[in-house]
């Protein structure tokens, strides 16, 4: 769609063009409504061009008459919506279907107003074209980040819900952990929200600072239609000042504020088997919306301020019942576009927790992830083929095959670079973690040629992301 903008305080109109892409869990149904997830380009000259926007569309042409358009993007460091529905007359139904009044807001503040238009004789085939049914292409949930966002929490008691991101300053070498966290407590008492941001120094400068914030009452999404009605929706974690949605992170905490834009930059990363995010089954699922995530914007702290532009790092999810027995993690931005991700964990469930960790590895290298049935590699597949790990500090590693590939994996948390914070699930008992965002790690990738040859190696100096836990 093209048109132009009125900005306020600009006496000219700037051109807009949207190209847009969108994903629904469903088929389109006339009659009814139906909910997609939006990416692609906003670009107005001059101002904004932004490849990372993500939004949400809401098709009801009948029901409700209008297909309204809602889309974060970014302009030039600030963090705006585009807020546009076409409202759809059975008198005029070609201009109504084509045409987009919109305005844009900046923290709730309308900063300009304009229209789009869909330009019918180039773009309607191409358009018609463009459609792909869930049966011919397969599964679509989970494919917009800005979709794994919004909180899964449904009520029930005993569960915990963790939005955190980490970063890497290519500057400063300085790691930065946010961690925001939703328990409802397994008595039924009310649930809460809290979480911490740590500043891991790099070189060794300074030792590890943290702060805490919450808890706050957890406040329940309202209910999704009407709250869209009012722009009020919920799309992450929201609480007490502290936020963490779809293309922003931003807060305060003791010592600490932050204000980040984010841009996923890849399709998410499903650590664990796919479907155990959309039902549920395991005592807990871990879910990478962003793995090669970049971020801008400020992190302030006592003595001095982060300019971050572009610094690479992640945004995770958990869902489940608590944390583990015993658990090891690693992020590892490999350069290049390649990223591994692991997790290896010991259970709390009575026959599960006698087991060793079930390691669930994700190498996504040239496009293309690795081991391609995460599950059959954590369990082992005819008996062969599991990943192991070895888990302790300062040092622990995974090893393992899949396939025609191996791998081994040594992590390093040196004591003066890890932060040890401690937990409280929802049934009351505690776990501890201790986390370093400089961690090191040295990866071996071969693959059987005959013989195993080496692949790939990698060797991350203070940029690794890592962590381990127990109780």
């Amino acid at each position: 769609m093209t048109g132009s903008v009125q900005l306020a305080g600009e006496s000219e109109a700037r051109p807009v063009r949207l190209d847009l892409a969108v994903r629904a869990d469903e088929v389109l149904r006339p009659l009814g409504t139906t909910e997609g997830r939006l990416t692609g380009r906003v670009r107005v000259a001059g101002w904004a061009d932004d490849t990372g926007m993500l939004g949400e569309l809401e098709i009801s042409p009948v029901a409700r008459r209008r297909i309204r358009y809602r889309i974060g993007f970014s302009a030039g460091g600030r963090r705006c919506t585009l807020d546009g529905w076409k409202s759809i007359s059975p008198g005029r139904p070609v201009k109504s279907m084509t045409v987009l009044p919109f305005v844009l807001l900046e923290d709730g503040e309308q900063i300009g107003k304009g229209t789009l238009r869909f330009p019918v004789a180039t773009q309607l085939l191409p358009f018609l074209g463009s459609f792909r049914f869930p049966r011919l292409s397969g599964p679509t949930p989970g494919a917009d980040p800005g979709g794994l966002l919004p909180p899964r929490w449904d009520g029930a008691a005993g569960r915990t819900e963790v939005w955190y991101t980490t970063v890497t300053d290519p500057k400063s070498g300085t790691g930065l952990w946010l961690h925001h966290e939703l328990v409802a407590p397994s008595d039924g008492s009310e649930a809460y929200a809290h979480g911490w941001v740590a500043q891991f120094p790099g070189d060794g400068e300074g030792p590890v600072r943290h702060a805490r914030f919450g808890p706050e009452p957890w406040k329940p999404p309202r209910d999704r239609a009407a709250a869209r009605e009012d722009g009020t929706e919920r799309s992450g974690f929201t609480a007490g000042g502290i936020e963490a949605v779809p293309g922003r992170l931003r807060g305060s905490a003791g010592a600490f504020s932050w204000d980040l834009a984010e841009q996923a930059g890849d399709e998410p990363l499903f650590t664990f088997p796919r479907w155990s995010w959309r039902r549920p089954l395991l005592p807990a699922a871990q879910i990478v919306p962003a793995p090669q995530g970049s971020y801008s914007g400020t992190f302030t702290y006592e003595g001095g301020e982060l300019q971050l532009a572009d610094a690479p790092g992640a945004t995770a999810r958990i869902y489940g019942h608590g944390n583990a027995r015993r658990w090891a993690w690693l992020h590892a931005h490999l350069g290049g576009g390649d990223v591994l991700e692991i997790v290896a964990a010991v259970s709390m469930r009575p026959v599960l927790r006698r087991l060793p960790p079930l390691v669930f590895l994700r190498l996504r290298k040239g496009g293309r992830t690795w081991p391609r049935r995460v599950e059959r590699a954590a369990v082992g597949w005819a008996g062969v083929g599991r990943f192991r790990a070895d888990i302790g500090l300062p040092v622990w590693n995974v090893t393992g095959r899949s396939g025609m590939r191996r791998i081994k994996v040594v992590v390093t948390q040196p004591e003066e670079r890890t932060l040890a914070l401690d937990y409280t699930d929802p049934d009351g008992s505690g776990a501890v973690c201790r986390n370093s965002e400089t961690a090191d790690a040295h990866i071996l990738l071969e693959r059987w040629w005959g013989r195993w040859r080496k692949e790939a190696e990698w060797f991350l100096d203070g940029t690794a992301h890592a962590e381990v836990g127990d109780r």
